[in-house]
């Protein structure tokens, strides 16, 4: 896995419905987000409980997704009136 310098980190703010995999989040990114999934920058969900997070990256041919989830804490997790945080590196 290879980040760049001028990788960015969108957080998708407010709660995402996980049960979505690969292709329900990448639809996500590209229709309400209105960004480009293909871009190489790494975006990330959170579930309503803040339990657990996914985090989406198009690595040259393929995607990967990773995942993380809490047993006894929550997630920090930004609410904006935005539908997506920008953060860098």
């Amino acid at each position: 896995m290879r980040f760049g310098q001028h990788l960015r980190v969108y957080l998708a703010a407010g709660a995402t419905d996980l049960r979505k995999s690969i292709n329900g989040l990448s639809i996500l990114v590209e229709d309400a987000l209105e960004l480009d999934v293909l871009s190489g920058h790494l975006f990330v969900f959170c579930n309503r409980n803040r339990t657990l997070i996914k985090m989406l990256y198009w690595d040259r041919n393929g995607f990967c997704l990773w995942m993380k989830r809490l047993e006894k804490d929550r997630f920090d997790w930004p609410e904006s009136s935005q539908p997506v945080v920008q953060l860098d590196q």
